[in-house]
């Protein structure tokens, strides 16, 4: 058997698969490129698809909050995400097939929202443009991108059913975890995370704060905020919680970015 070169390296010869080689790599620094952002996704289905009547104060609020914070919004799909799916599957698409499509929707609705944020120098980014926030927002500018990760034609297929795991708010808090980011806020039509979706069960109990384990032990049938987003929390190096607030609420974004309490807080 021919002998393998190698380069010198700590992980040379290394299968980059050693349980104990990925625990000394978890001690290392990294690299927090935009400590003071606010990642602010406005859902589709939640918020977007109501209209100017939610929108546009809507708009006006993270507008002047984008004056002396840096914010970056993501946004969601909504009710056309839904119809999509719905076409797929009936047609048999592959899940990654799915995400492709749902994709689509979800930068519609980016370049919708980023031309409302034009006084504010709205400007709808994609999502390799993530290294170029710096600059970006240093220039003034407020950098709108679609929520839907990029994993495409590769997305993972999902434990139950052909819908796409990774979808807006898993986007929205990757998109928060690689730039180090301050804050993680998802705008939803509730006040937060319920014990039962309150549109169905109005009894339903409001939970103010919850660890992402407590959340996953719960085993929820329906929850305000997509699963794969709060087990990727529990893994998380620098974003260590999620807040779920109503957009519909003015001032409710304003209040978690300033730190303030407001809907529920998801913690790692």
């Amino acid at each position: 058997m021919a002998e393998r070169f190698e380069m010198e390296s700590k992980f040379r010869g290394e299968s980059l698969v050693r349980r104990g080689l990925l625990r000394e790599t978890r001690t290392g620094r990294q690299v927090r490129i935009m400590p003071d952002l606010n990642v602010i996704k406005i859902g589709g289905h939640g918020v977007i698809d109501y209209g100017r009547d939610v929108i546009y104060p809507l708009v006006e609020e993270i507008g002047e909050l984008s004056r002396n914070n840096k914010v970056l919004v993501a946004t969601g799909g909504g009710v056309r995400v839904r119809h999509i799916l719905d076409v797929g599957i009936d047609l048999g698409m592959p899940t990654g097939v799915l995400a492709e499509l749902a994709g689509k929707i979800s930068e519609q609705n980016a370049i919708m929202i980023s031309l409302l944020f034009s006084k504010y120098n709205g400007t709808r980014i994609h999502t390799d443009d993530l290294l170029n926030l710096p600059s970006l927002i240093s220039l003034g500018m407020l950098p709108v991108v679609q929520g839907t990760p990029p994993y495409g034609l590769y997305e993972h297929p999902p434990k139950i059913g052909s819908i796409p795991p990774h979808r807006t708010d898993t986007g929205a808090f990757l998109m928060a975890e690689v730039v180090g980011a301050k804050n993680c806020i998802l705008g939803k039509n509730v006040d937060g995370l319920f014990t039962e979706n309150p549109f169905v069960n109005p009894d339903a109990e409001f939970i103010p704060e919850i660890t992402a384990d407590e959340l996953i032990e719960m085993e929820m049938e329906d929850m305000v905020l997509e699963p794969k987003a709060v087990e990727l929390l529990r893994d998380a190096f620098h974003v260590k919680e999620i807040k779920i607030v109503n957009a519909h609420v003015p001032g409710n974004i304003t209040k978690a970015v300033n730190g303030e309490r407001v809907g529920t807080i998801i913690r790692a």
